[in-house]
Parts: C-alpha cells; sequence; structure tokens
C-alpha cells in the first residue's frame, strides 16, 4: 500500500498546471482516473503536441485513462456516478467552462459531500479577468517574474521552464492534501483553487515582499543576486562557476581561497553593505583570480572552505554528475509501446516509500476496468457506447 492509494481521483486537466498537480498523487499512489473526451485529437496540446513525447509521459504518469464525452447528458450522469465514490476531482478549466460541463463544486458537493475538487485558472475564479485564457507565460509577465530575469538594462525576459504553470499545480496539490487532511475530522469536502497569476505572485517571495513592506521595485540583476554579494557566475580558466558567498564570514573564506587579502583591505570592501554599494569593483577583484584555474580546483577549493559554489551544467551535464547519478532523479519506467524510458523522479524521498513507476496510459485504455469498478455491469457499458459517452 502505498501512502495516497485510499484516495481515487478524477483527473479532468489538461496541458500542464493541471497535471503537474495531480501527478503530485499520483506518484505516490493515489488512484488516479485521467479521464479525456471521447473525440479528442490533439491528445498533446500544449505537451509538445506528441503523446509519446517525453513531455506528456513525464506529466500524465501513474494513472489510468478513460473516455468520457462530458457534452452529452449521458456523459454527465456517468461522471456524476463516479464522483460518488470518488475523494477529488481537479480540473483547470476556464471558470464558466465547469458550470457548463457539470463539474463545479456546488454540483458535485450535492452528489458527495465528501468531494475535494481542485481548480486551477490563469487569473482566479472571479473578478475581472476572471475569463480570460491563461497561460504560463502571461502569469510570468504580469506576477513580475520577467522583470526581474535577465540583465540589467535588458529588458523583461522569460524564465527557461514554465514556472506559473508549475507552481500553480504544486499549490493545487498542496491545498487539496489540506483539504483531504480536514475531511478526516469534518467529514465534508472542500473546493481549493489557484491561478497562475496568485501562484506566480506568491513564487516572487522575498522580491514581492521587497516592494509590500519597504516600497522597493525589484530590478534586473542578471547572475548577481539582487541583495547579497559575491554571488553570481564567474569566468574560470575553463569555464564558468556559480559562488555565492554572502555575509561577512563568507567573505573572509572566500578572501582567503583566492588569496586577495591585500585587494580586501581596500575601504570600498569593507562591510556587506559597501560590496554591495562597490559590486563591480569587488566581482572586478574575484574575478581577476578566478581565471587563474580551472572550474573544478575552483569548485573544489571553495567547497572545501564552506563557500557554496558549483558549475554551471547543460542538462546532459545534470544528468552525468555524480551526486545526481547517486541520487537516481532518471527514474526508469516501463512502457508497452517505447520500451524502458527515463522520467525523473519525484524529488522528495520518503522512507521506506518509492515513486510510483507506471507509464501514461493510451486515451481510454482503462475504460471498460475502471467502469466496472464503479459497478457498471456489462450491459450498462455496452449502452454508453452506443450512447457515444464513453
Amino acid at each position: 500500500m502505498m501512502p495516497l492509494s485510499r484516495f481515487t481521483v478524477l483527473d479532468l486537466t489538461r496541458v500542464r498546471s493541471g497535471p503537474t498537480c495531480v501527478r503530485q498523487l499520483a506518484d505516490w499512489g493515489a488512484n488516479v482516473i485521467k479521464v479525456e473526451a471521447t473525440d479528442e485529437v490533439d491528445t498533446g496540446k500544449g505537451l509538445g503536441g506528441e503523446r509519446h513525447g517525453p513531455d506528456f509521459q513525464h506529466v500524465h504518469r501513474n494513472k489510468r485513462g478513460i473516455t468520457i464525452n462530458l457534452k452529452s447528458e449521458a456523459g454527465r450522469r456517468l461522471f456524476h456516478r463516479l464522483v460518488e465514490k470518488a475523494d477529488v476531482v481537479v480540473e483547470n478549466y476556464r471558470p464558466d467552462v465547469k458550470h457548463r460541463l457539470g463539474v463545479d463544486y456546488d454540483t458535485l458537493a450535492a452528489i458527495n459531500p465528501r468531494i475535494v475538487l481542485g481548480s486551477i485558472s490563469g487569473f482566479g475564479q472571479d473578478g475581472p479577468y476572471a475569463k480570460r485564457p491563461g497561460f504560463d507565460q502571461i502569469a510570468q509577465g504580469m506576477g513580475g517574474l520577467m522583470s526581474v530575469t535577465g540583465l540589467p538594462g535588458q529588458g523583461p525576459v522569460r524564465a527557461g521552464i514554465p514556472v506559473a504553470d508549475l507552481t500553480a499545480g504544486l499549490y493545487c496539490a498542496l491545498g487539496i492534501m489540506v483539504a483531504l487532511l480536514e475531511r478526516e475530522s469534518t467529514g465534508k469536502g472542500r473546493w481549493v483553487h489557484v491561478s497562475l497569476l496568485e501562484a506566480m505572485i506568491a513564487m516572487m517571495d522575498f522580491q514581492a515582499t521587497r516592494w509590500t513592506m519597504k516600497g522597493e521595485v525589484p530590478k534586473q540583476a542578471g547572475n548577481d543576486h539582487p541583495t547579497t554579494i559575491p554571488t553570481g557566475l564567474f569566468q574560470t580558466k575553463d569555464g564558468v562557476v556559480n559562488i555565492a558567498g554572502g555575509g561577512g564570514e563568507m567573505w573572509k573564506r572566500i578572501v582567503a581561497v583566492l588569496g586577495i587579502e591585500e585587494e580586501a583591505k581596500d575601504p570600498d570592501l569593507a562591510t556587506d553593505k559597501l560590496r554591495s554599494q562597490n559590486r563591480a569593483k569587488t566581482n572586478a577583484i574575484i574575478q581577476k583570480r578566478m581565471e587563474m584555474r580551472s572550474t573544478d580546483e575552483w569548485v573544489r577549493a571553495f567547497n572545501e572552505a564552506g563557500v557554496p559554489c558549483g558549475p554551471v551544467y547543460s542538462m546532459d551535464q545534470v544528468f552525468a554528475d555524480e551526486q545526481v547519478r547517486h541520487l537516481g532523479m532518471a527514474m526508469p519506467v516501463q512502457h508497452p509501446q517505447l520500451g524502458e524510458i527515463q522520467l525523473v523522479r519525484a524529488p522528495m524521498q520518503i522512507q521506506g516509500v518509492e515513486c510510483a513507476r507506471n507509464p501514461t496510459p493510451e486515451r481510454g485504455q482503462h475504460t471498460e476496468e475502471v467502469l466496472r469498478e464503479f459497478g457498471l455491469s456489462a450491459e450498462e457499458i455496452a449502452a454508453l457506447r452506443n450512447e457515444k459517452a464513453i
């Protein structure tokens, strides 16, 4: 038995934010039933356009797949029958769509008061932007991330991963688990809803509270940390390294490793505040020494002195690193058509429990199996097929 195996989740999600949410539950054993439309054509929409591609396989693993035509009356009745025995429903439709399909919280709670509904939208379930289509890059821009990403003066830059999508999914999964915990004492479900915009603003963290508490508008800082120095990228004899060494004690260690005791006597470098005010001079002194040795030599020397330091990897180098290999972040999964594929495992480790390793289902692969488990007879299933409800 896996930690979440007692929970049944009906997954109506598509693209990335919703599937990311559901994957957090599926990875730890929840009985996730992925519901797709009977007439779905672009199954990989927003995920590389390919069902058997890396993106789709990554976000939809550890689920079983069924098809239901929620646009038909028979399909909606069938879905509501599944809701009677389910614990969680997750959707990321635009707010108005869920009402048309009969998957809004009031409708579902009337069928099963214990149901937890997780909803992800672009901008919230109500308000002036509620009906706008949501997209990660739009949320990155409106949530402030693009304004602080990139080199000073470069102009707004998109982050290299869909930060808003991923964090909205993670926050929604956390909210669902909070609601399930509360349900153990109240017996009542909840509606958990998250938007890409809210998630992105929350992920701005200290950059956001620099504004809300002190009225500071954060700017682009490039590879430098916006408030701590020296933190950033430095060229070595054969590449680049990251150094993160803010604070007086860490500065002393950096000075010792680099052998710049004389240069460090400069009054402009006497305190953290002065080093920050004279960032260019501080970085230039460090850079001059960094060019004398290789990346491996500096990484070893700084880490031995207790200064956080590391190389900057391309993705192939990430998975070749000895620590990454030790951690087993590349997870083998056996796919019936693709053979063994390597996916990225869940990052948390729970003692005595392994992340589930089941491949993404084909569309409708488990329809009859799941419906039988929910108590439908062969005759009922055949009738639903005749009605084009499944």
